[in-house]
């Protein structure tokens, strides 16, 4: 799903209602049912709900909800935010309809006014400014907002949250901004909805298709992308009646050490069920043991040294190549790591600690081979390649390293961000936060190397690898809870997650 920048939503705005062609203020009642059918799904009908509208298009939103929400038989009062004496026309048409519907309690509130009570048992729906917003709330309405954010009532904000910049930092926002408790935004994610700086504003948030043209959303060039599961189904690859273990690729893992072979394990695991036909994984002499009997499946190639990796082995019948989890930084792994870099011409997937020997040796980075891909947490990121001020700062840094050498990065977290060397950026839609636990790192790396030694290209691996990572992590959630969850219990889903994008694999000749 592509995310449009502000400017273009108002572009695929004005070419849906030229070339569909539909009114605006139809658009807007298209809008408004999405709106509806949500409130009615999810808030009880009990409820009073005290919706806050401006004088642009999300008032008329507001004031379109309102009228709908009164005729499925919910209390709804309106409170119109004077600011201006002026209105949109759409905004106008459906504040005059909401006048001559009197179960509707309409409150005008202008400055100097008391600002009307919010009962904690309420439902605040927030429509005073939308997606268009170009400056600080101040004054009056930054009066209200803070009114609306020290209540304890559930606020439900349209679009976005009044007083949110959607394509730039709110750090240095020093305007009022609602925060609220879901926010409904209109056929597109926001950029902004995207960092853990806004979550405070945006709270749960879920996408209302209105049905823009889709040649406009097909032809409109855009850098950001929010991953969902029709974009993983187009890259999946068929499995054929005669293929065999080698057809699916060979890949090396090289990771573990004294103490962390717990890192090893469940990257060769991850490696295996993601689809590689075979998995080697390089260890110090000390883990064979533990390998063999925890992967049997996976083959082992050991180390000259007891506990720590210092050689690289014969890279020649390898498809694709990782390297990080548990090794170490010790000096001989540095040197080795080296070599690797020095001796493969394939893209190379670093994680973990491969990541901190590189932060200590950044010169080696040009030397990699285009199209590798490194993985790393927000704190491996920072060593990697610098400090941020802000989210968005940090994810242009991000843009600009995977441009300058030509790579790939995988910055983890919710809504784990992909950076490719074309200066684009993919965002995954699935996750949660019991992923929050020791080796799901790990596991990404395995799967990542499978998807790579299958022929996938690096681009397609980090895309279907985040969000198949991400999609196991939510059945397993489903079955465990955040808090009990575990790396064992994603990797046990990983198959789980391939048939949800890929139903047809229940039955191959379903057609």
């Amino acid at each position: 799903m592509k995310i449009l920048p502000i400017e273009k939503i108002r572009e695929a705005d004005a070419y849906t209602i030229k070339h569909e062609p539909i009114a605006d203020i139809d658009l807007m009642e298209r809008a408004s049912t999405e709106l509806l059918e949500w409130i009615e799904a999810k808030i009880d009908p009990a409820k009073t709900i005290k919706i806050l509208c401006g004088l642009g298009n999300n008032g008329g939103d507001g004031f379109a909800v309102a009228r709908m929400l009164a005729g499925e038989g919910f209390k709804v009062e309106v409170i119109v935010v004077r600011y201006s004496d002026k209105m949109s026309p759409s905004c106008k048409t459906n504040y005059d309809r909401v006048k001559k519907i009197k179960i509707i309690k309409l409150t005008e509130l202008k400055d100097g006014d008391s600002i009307p009570e919010i009962e904690e048992e309420d439902v605040v729906v927030d429509a005073i400014f939308g997606s268009g917003l170009a400056r600080p709330v101040e004054g009056f309405i930054a009066e209200v907002v803070d009114h609306m954010n020290t209540g304890k009532a559930i606020v439900i904000s349209i679009d976005t949250p009044s007083g949110f910049f959607c394509d730039t930092t709110n750090t240095e926002n020093k305007g009022a901004i609602i925060k609220a408790d879901y926010t409904l935004t209109i056929q597109f994610p926001k950029y902004g909805f995207l960092f853990p700086e806004n979550d405070q504003y945006v709270g749960n948030w879920e996408v209302m298709p209105i049905g823009l043209h889709p040649e406009f959303i097909k032809n409109v060039e855009v850098k950001n992308h929010f991953i969902l599961s029709f974009d993983c189904k187009a890259l999946l690859k068929s499995r054929t009646k005669f293929s065999h273990k080698g057809t699916y690729g060979h890949g090396l893992i090289i990771a573990g050490g004294y103490g962390k072979m717990g890192a090893a394990v469940l990257a060769a695991k991850a490696g295996l069920k993601a689809g590689a036909g075979l998995i080697t994984t390089h260890i110090p002499e000390m883990g064979n043991n533990i390998l063999q009997s925890a992967v049997p499946s996976a083959m082992v190639s050991i180390d000259p040294d007891k506990k720590i990796f210092t050689e690289v082995p014969d890279l020649s019948k390898y498809n694709a190549i990782a390297i990080g989890p548990g090794i170490g930084t010790k000096g001989q792994t540095q040197n080795a790591l080296k070599l690797l870099i020095q001796n493969t011409g394939l893209p190379i997937i670093f994680d973990a600690d491969a990541l901190n020997i590189l932060a200590e040796n950044k010169t080696w980075i040009s030397f990699i081979h285009r199209n590798s891909i490194f993985t790393p947490h927000p704190k491996e990121f920072e060593r990697l390649v610098g400090k941020s001020s802000n989210d968005f700062e940090r994810n242009q840094l991000q843009r600009e390293f995977s441009i300058k050498y030509n790579a790939y990065v995988i910055l983890k977290g919710a809504h784990t961000a992909i950076s490719c060397p074309d200066g684009t950026c993919y965002f995954n839609s699935t996750g949660n936060p019991g992923m929050a636990t020791g080796g799901s790192g790990d596991a990404l790396t395995g799967i990542l190397l499978g998807l790579m030694a299958q022929g996938y290209t690096s681009k397609e691996t980090c895309i279907l690898g985040v969000y198949l990572h991400g999609l196991a992590g939510d059945l397993a959630a489903e079955k465990w809870g955040y808090e009990a969850l575990t790396t064992g219990n994603i990797i046990h889903h990983i198959g789980q997650a391939y048939k949800k994008i890929s139903p047809v694999q229940d039955n191959p000749m379903k057609l």
